[in-house]
């Protein structure tokens, strides 16, 4: 009988569906066309976490396993991660998210027991590569302050805040009847409550005796069989933790007031005290008290002295000092500042018996940011190389980019250039956390994750194969000048600790050109080389983008004079507007940065290319960059923000066009523009505005850009044109629906007016206006400036109202929210191959743009050939209008061909720069279409998405083939085109959590899940899909956090998973030695069955705690599915080969047999014979 299978039902109903809600255009243009053929279906996707990287965000306690050589981290949000060599890491989560106070392993069991804030323990099975919980046990009354399972034991002493000890078999998770309590452990005549329990632990030498510890100073060695204590040990001062001798005759406590107190067992009261960092008075008084002493270990070794190690216990004169951990040895006491306040440390031992000379060979301490692990045996106790993933926080991560299917060259190449970044003078041996097995996953592919930060450097990282590594690291302040402090007080205002902030970064893994903007308005253009080379002067474009909707955008009617625009034919030379970096004025023509002016020495890596930066413009800061593509194959970097859209030649060094987004909107459009600049190394080029100084008349809005020529304007129209502009400029007083209103009125006027400015255009010829004889000053804001060779004027029009607010992200304090809603600003790049104009049979070099009102521009570009003439010949570049327009901000776009499949961005291979003229040919353009298009047929679907609904347009007609709402009620954060399950897809997440898939190009949802609700902006910005099923975001502000969105991955996640259990025999114990085995001087054992079992203690109340079983025997069951088939072949082969051999065994027995019936035979012959003979007969 076939299986039903419900999803693909669904399938069918949505596509019915949005087939059904198409528009009748769309559907007869489809009904021409021939349906492209789909794969993708529901069983492509299945949504499910894969592994986490980076540091455990907040830690709160830690414990390491000797013999597995694995350690475990708790978090104070109730995560565990565990750590074993390199590549091998595993995140689980409690599901109450209340703090892990403590760990504790079952060492060499492949479990861990771990106690949490909310007085609950749970017990981890760690033999299964998704750890699960199998039992827990919640306290109803007490609340726990320390746990401690001794070696080989499966008794857990739980110490109360009251004071009580609790003893649970970790087995079964039941309380034993065996309870300490306070009163019987303190003196009958203590008068106080000694405070709840801080230490337990058993001697290590008699496991019958047990040494509880008290807060109030208070320590009792109780003996387990006789239920009373034994001695009593107190000292003034609060205790903090203590540490045996192995030898089990003494013990160290630290105290509250800087102190170590060693105590013999046998005296209770002489104590031996040392204060590690207090100074001693010469006059014999007690040392000045310090700060508390938090932790101590103990550890021996058996050719020398023994190590101390201790936390905090500094002077108090110490302000402001980073803390320290102390390793005192022998007569040597070493003080090792950390760069973070210390959480806990472990002594790493070579053996796991208390009872043993421990030999310590390195200290584990865990900080606040980082994990250090310290090796005590070299001089110096220099730090282990970590291996682990744990830097990515280092500076706070500002953006994130996430590249799947990279070439297969690309990370060896990082790797080369990369480790030669690596910080000297670590320790010599390998890393000791050396747990575990790497996963076995067939799926292979070079992944590269990018991470921006606040600190201007930008990491690659390795991401192959569920691991992380980093591979090379840039830094991008090189590039400026380091600002005094008075300077940066003067520029907080607008950046304030971060100056050198990775805003968005542009990557093309083909060619290995990178391109990063900044937060100062900054971007820089990067080339890959393997060789280091010396840069004597950056090179430097400067841009003046003025903001359309500044405070200075009021038209003044009574001006009269018309500024002359240069036409290409004759050029004008504009010498830039005079600088005012002093605070005396308002900032203008300035950047936000200064440019190093020194020789720049460039490692072998990432080496810059041009620095492009934004100025000021009277008194007001550069907007911040929101959008920023770059393409090798055009030699072209094109950056947008809410002032417009600037694009620059990186090859020529020279700016191409500086332009407002209304006037890429608008239908009178300009010319094919071919600048020509002068080859200097220092540029300034200044936006057209619309009115700065009052001098632009409502006539001057209907001029042609390219020409002095006026046109008649309705004056009507114009006076609505400004009412229209102030009503917006107020609309937060009005209604929704009020203002809703004015915005479709602002549309049909402007609609209007620009029909009229057409038809005048075709009637009236163009005629030149005298040139104005105002100064630079009052003009410059129509001129572009020196370095440009043409001009526009900027046509004011009312741009599209936008119903839905947009996600943008802007730093600027003199932006305000009317101003951020109403302006319009550029969200999205798109370089392509394709039909720059309707109808247009033939492709072309071309730029896509979206904006946040969700506008899509099409812009044609025309490049010259390649070789010298594209390093001499200007590019030309023409706006050929908008396409459509979508609901709410774009977000992205993308091509397919007529078969469905994606067209990259055209690319050049790589090449090195300051390699061989060889190399230097290699470069050539990639075409994107290989197929030619067919005369009268659309060849290329554009895909659109924005943050309300997503759109595929036919080219070149340009007509609407699908169309999908993807959300009313929220909004699409981020959307990426992708290649997964042998299909494209539109990948989106929504503010509200849900995480869907959209097929291309019919627009079917063929998967949506409620993942993740938008709880932080940082996962907003971080977030991103890329090919293959992968995505990703930045769960904390130290942790990533990577998922899979393809079923095929998630099959085979098992299987890529790392292995924490390894099958590992327990060393031997260490030999009591004859002697003591005579007399009894070894280590005494404890039948804790008997004392602790039902039959010797009794049931605990139940209403003391509540045991839950755990979901990990099913987990357990689920994590082994993937070897199930394997076990059972290899189990029936096993099966196969034993019963041949049994089958041999009964051949073999049945000959036995046989033999012994024969011989059974002539025995009873010969009995017979010699039956009746007597003795001397025989």
């Amino acid at each position: 009988m076939k299986k039903f299978n419900i999803r693909k039902v669904l399938d069918g109903l949505t596509a019915a569906s949005s087939s059904s809600s198409s528009s009748p255009s769309a559907t007869q243009t489809g009904a021409q066309n021939d349906p492209v053929p789909e794969v993708l279906q529901s069983d492509h996707f299945q949504l499910c976490k894969t592994v986490r990287h980076g540091f455990p965000y907040q830690p709160s306690s830690m414990a390491f396993d000797p013999v597995q050589k694995v350690l475990a981290v708790g978090t104070q949000s109730g995560a565990l991660r565990l750590f074993g060599r390199a590549g091998v890491e595993c995140y689980c989560q409690h599901e109450s998210g209340a703090a892990v106070i403590q760990l504790q392993f079952l060492i060499n069991e492949g479990a861990l027991v771990s106690a949490l804030a909310d007085d609950s323990i749970h017990l981890w099975n760690l033999r299964q590569k998704i750890p699960a919980v199998l039992h827990s046990l919640k306290f109803n009354r007490e609340r726990i302050t320390y746990c401690h399972l001794p070696f080989q034991s499966k008794w857990l002493y739980i110490g109360t805040e009251r004071g009580n000890i609790h003893i649970v078999n970790v087995e079964s998770f039941t309380l034993s009847g065996y309870v300490i309590m306070w009163n019987k452990a303190i003196e009958l005549s203590t008068k106080t409550h000694p405070g709840p329990v801080v230490h337990i632990s058993d001697n290590p030498m008699d496991e019958g005796k047990l040494l509880i510890g008290f807060e109030c100073g208070v320590v009792v060695l109780w003996d387990l069989k006789c239920k009373k204590a034994d001695c009593r040990y107190t000292y003034d001062e609060a205790i903090h933790s203590v540490a045996w001798h192995h030898e089990g005759k003494q013990f160290v406590c630290s105290h509250s007031d800087g102190t170590l107190t060693t105590w013999n067992i046998r005296a209770q009261t002489k104590p031996q005290i040392i204060t590690p960092h207090g100074k001693q008075p010469k006059d014999g008084k007690k040392p000045e008290p310090c700060k508390p002493i938090l932790k101590v270990e103990y550890k021996t070794t058996r050719a020398g002295d023994p190590f101390m190690v201790l936390s905090g216990g500094l002077s108090y004169d110490t302000v402001g000092r980073r803390a320290c951990l102390t390793v005192m040895h022998g007569k040597s006491t070493a003080v090792l500042e950390m760069d973070f306040p210390i959480v806990d440390f472990l002594t790493l031992c070579e053996t796991p018996y208390p009872n043993d000379f421990q030999e310590p060979y390195a200290v584990l301490v865990l900080l606040e940011k980082d994990l250090v692990l310290i090796d005590l045996g070299q001089i110096g106790y220099p730090i282990f190389e970590n291996p682990y993933p744990l830097t990515i926080h280092e500076s706070p991560v500002t953006c994130c980019e996430y590249f799947v299917d990279c070439p297969a060259e690309l990370i060896p190449a990082l790797y080369s250039v990369g480790s030669r970044q690596k910080r000297q003078g670590f320790s010599k041996k390998e890393w000791p956390i050396s747990g575990g097995n790497w996963g076995q996953g067939t799926q292979s592919y070079p992944e590269v994750i990018i991470t921006g930060h606040a600190d201007g450097s930008i990491k690659f990282w390795d991401a192959s194969a569920l691991m992380l590594q980093v591979l090379y690291k840039l830094k991008t302040a090189k590039v400026f000048e380091r600002a005094r402090r008075s300077e940066e007080k003067a520029g907080s205002e607008i950046v304030d600790e971060d100056p050198f902030a990775i805003q968005t970064l542009s990557w093309c893994p083909e060619s290995r050109m990178l391109c990063v903007a900044g937060v100062s308005a900054h971007i820089i253009v990067y080339r890959f080389s393997k060789q280091e080379v010396t840069t004597d002067t950056v090179q430097l474009l400067e841009v003046r983008m003025q903001s359309e909707f500044s405070e200075g955008d009021s038209p003044d009617p009574a001006g009269d004079q018309t500024p002359t625009l240069p036409t290409p034919s004759s050029p004008q030379e504009v010498e830039p507007p005079p600088q005012t970096p002093n605070s005396d004025g308002p900032r203008d023509n300035i950047p936000c940065l200064q440019v190093r002016s020194s020789p720049l020495k460039q490692s072998p890596g990432f080496q810059v290319e041009l620095v492009v930066q934004l100025l000021w413009v009277s008194g007001e800061p550069p907007q911040p960059i929101t959008s920023l593509a770059v393409n090798s194959s055009y030699g072209l970097v094109v950056l947008g923000n809410s002032s417009g859209l600037a694009v620059v030649d990186f090859l020529q060094k020279t700016l191409l066009l500086n332009m407002g987004t209304s006037e890429l909107c608008s239908p009178a459009d300009p010319p094919l523009r071919q600048p020509r600049s002068p080859r200097k190394t220092r540029q300034i080029s200044t936006a057209a505005s619309d009115s700065m100084d009052g001098s632009n008349t409502s006539e001057d809005r209907c001029k042609s850009p390219t020409s002095g020529s006026t046109s008649p304007c309705n004056s009507d129209d114009e006076r609505k044109h400004r009412f229209i502009e102030k009503v917006k400029s107020k609309s937060r007083r009005f209604s929704k629906t009020v203002a809703n209103d004015f915005a479709r009125m602002s549309r049909k006027i402007s609609s209007s007016g620009e029909q009229k400015s057409d038809l005048a255009e075709r009637r009236v010829p163009p005629r030149h206006s005298p040139t104005c004889k105002q100064p630079l000053s009052c003009v410059n804001e129509g001129v572009a400036a020196a370095g440009t060779n043409w001009a526009f004027f900027r046509t004011k029009s009312a741009p599209p109202s936008k119903a839905n607010a947009s996600f943008t992200r802007s730093r600027s304090s003199s932006v305000s929210s009317i101003d951020r809603e109403s302006r319009e600003v550029i969200s999205s790049f798109c370089f392509c191959e394709s039909f720059p104009k309707k109808g247009e049979g033939s492709l072309g070099p071309c730029l896509l743009l979206g904006t946040s009102q969700g506008s899509v521009i099409m812009v044609a570009l025309s490049l010259p050939p390649t070789g010298e003439s594209r390093l001499q010949q200007p590019v030309g570049i023409a706006s050929c209008g908008s396409l459509v327009t979508l609901k709410g901000g774009i977000l992205t776009m993308a091509l397919l061909d007529s078969s469905g499949s994606l067209l990259p961005p055209p690319s050049e291979q790589w090449y090195d720069p300051n390699g061989s003229e060889e190399e230097r040919e290699k470069r050539r353009r990639r075409p994107a279409s290989p197929t030619s298009p067919v005369e009268g047929q659309d060849s290329q679907f554009l895909v659109l998405c924005s943050e309300k609904q997503a759109k595929v347009l036919a080219l070149p007609s340009q007509t609407r083939v699908h169309k999908h709402s993807i959300t009313e009620s929220s909004f699409v954060l981020r959307a990426d085109v992708v290649t997964v399950g042998g299909g494209n897809c539109i990948a989106c997440f929504c503010a509200n959590g849900h995480i869907m898939t959209l097929s291309l190009p019919s627009l079917r949802p063929p998967a949506d899940v409620n993942y993740l609700p938008l709880t932080d902006m940082r996962i907003a910005r971080t977030f991103c899909f890329s090919h293959l099923g992968q995505a990703l975001y930045l769960t904390s502000p130290t942790e990533i956090q990577r998922i899979t969105y393809s079923q095929d991955t998630c099959e085979h996640r098992q299987e890529m998973l790392s292995e924490l259990f390894t099958p590992v025999e327990t060393p031997e114990a260490p030999n009591r030695g004859f002697f003591k085995g005579l007399f009894g001087g070894g280590a005494q054992s404890l039948d804790r069955e008997d004392l602790f079992g039902e039959t010797g203690a009794g049931k605990a109340s139940r209403s003391l705690a509540q045991h839950i079983p755990g979901p990990g025997g099913m987990e357990g069951m689920k994590g082994a599915a993937s070897g199930v088939v394997g076990d059972l072949a290899r189990a029936r082969i096993a099966l196969d080969e034993r019963g041949q051999k049994l089958g041999e065994l009964e051949d073999r027995t049945a000959a036995m047999m046989a033999s012994a019936d024969s011989f059974s035979k002539h025995a009873h012959d010969m009995m017979l014979k010699y039956k009746d003979k007597k003795w001397y007969q025989l």
